[in-house]
């Protein structure tokens, strides 16, 4: 038997559990040896739980146990998850995450650590839930020069923006919704602020470019300032405000972005809705490829667990090589990026559009039946650097949004 050791018992631990308890038969069959749960680590009790058989409360009886071969951390947070898992990678057990926390903070010291000891760190369920999106980057498509990675990463804000455009509530109601439904967290901030998308885009650009994306550098944009009347003019465009998370090659280099944006209907995640989430991964060979399915939830991400359980306890004794290295991404000068932008302004057409074209060039101009006080404009493609000045100096600027072809 295997035996392996869980550090959390929360909605993923306890779906990890009964992934394994319920289909035992069919994870033995595809491992060729019986995989048993030895220990589960949490602070709280559970009364009546199967899970009290196994219970401990103290992270050194797993440590010290040496019939533990696998340790599985699904606590979440960087502390104390990572101190946990570097010991027990020092100690000579393979380690299964779903922290995307953990592995865009350290994830190239524990990729390390596992390789020298011919050990293992996989963090499949850390991106996607179970979308199926690490392991292809470094196995399924080893040979591509890898373009483009854009992706709907976050479950949560694809909630919100799907019922903020067809129902047209408020960012304030859906919120209050989603979290009166378990979708958000009591504290939204790394979700609605765009840095629970952005560690997400770090992790696979890592991987499909070698180099050790810092999440920190990622020019980041959450959603709390979407109004329904953004998806008012949207829906007059036939587009949809989607928030993105993207990293790509250009000619000075890896340049990456989170942030809402509007895309049209031959855009592959344009009927992307609700908590669902997707990938389009574009190589220079294989072209467009998208990964879609559930990107969170307890059994899902329990599911993209349990196959790196199972890929780690296969491969006892030799590590499984990432295309992870060492050296760190620099990104390119995101000052220099261009784009089409959307533009709601003050004021009517007739008074503007002189002043506006003067800034930015030809550009379009959309109305809203019976708003008369402000209209939306599409420019020509602009850089970064221009639309950062209006920004600044433009009166009457009341939002601005990239479209993405």
């Amino acid at each position: 038997m295997i035996s392996i050791a869980i550090m959390g018992y929360g909605t993923i631990g306890s779906g990890v559990y009964q992934v394994l308890t319920a289909n035992r038969e069919i994870i033995t069959r595809r491992v060729g040896e019986e995989i048993g749960i030895k220990y589960v680590l949490d602070l709280r009790d559970f009364p009546g739980d199967p899970v009290e058989d196994v219970l401990v409360h103290d992270v050194e009886v797993i440590m010290n146990d040496p019939e533990v071969s696998i340790v599985v951390e699904v606590m979440g947070g960087v502390e104390p998850a990572y101190t946990y898992v570097k010991r027990a990678l020092l100690a000579g057990k393979s380690v299964v995450t779903s922290n995307k926390a953990l592995v865009a903070a350290h994830g190239t010291e524990l990729i390390e650590i596992a390789r020298k000891d011919e050990k293992n760190f996989l963090f499949e369920a850390s991106v996607g839930g179970a979308i199926p999106i690490i392991r292809p980057l470094y196995k399924s498509l080893p040979s591509e020069d890898f373009l483009e990675i854009t992706g709907i990463l976050n479950g949560t804000t694809n909630y919100m923006l799907t019922k903020m455009s067809q129902e047209g509530v408020t960012y304030d109601a859906v919120l209050a919704e989603a979290q009166a439904k378990g979708f958000a967290e009591r504290d939204p901030s790394a979700d609605v602020d765009g840095w629970d998308a952005c560690r997400k885009i770090a992790i696979l650009s890592s991987l499909a470019y070698e180099k050790v994306a810092n999440y920190e550098e990622i020019p980041t944009e959450g959603i709390s300032k979407i109004t329904p009347i953004d998806f008012r003019y949207a829906k007059k465009m036939n587009m949809a405000i989607k928030l993105l998370a993207s990293s790509w090659k250009e000619e000075d280099g890896i340049h990456a972005r989170v942030c809402p944006a509007l895309i049209g209907p031959d855009h592959p995640l344009f009927m992307v809705n609700g908590v669902f989430n997707a990938i389009l991964v574009r190589g220079n060979m294989a072209g467009d490829i998208m990964f879609y399915g559930s990107g969170a939830g307890s059994l899902p991400t329990a599911s993209a667990v349990v196959g790196d359980i199972i890929d780690a306890a296969k491969h006892p004794l030799r590590n499984i090589p990432i295309s992870w290295g060492k050296e760190k991404l620099v990104l390119g000068d995101a000052s220099k990026e261009s784009a089409r932008f959307f533009m709601r302004v003050s004021g009517t057409p007739e008074d503007r559009a002189g002043e506006l074209t003067a800034l930015f060039g030809d550009l379009d101009i959309i109305m809203l039946p019976t708003i008369h006080d402000e209209f939306g404009i599409v420019t020509e493609e602009l850089s970064e650097t221009r639309v950062e000045a209006a920004k600044e100096d433009l009166p009457g600027l009341l939002a601005v949004y990239r479209i993405r072809s």
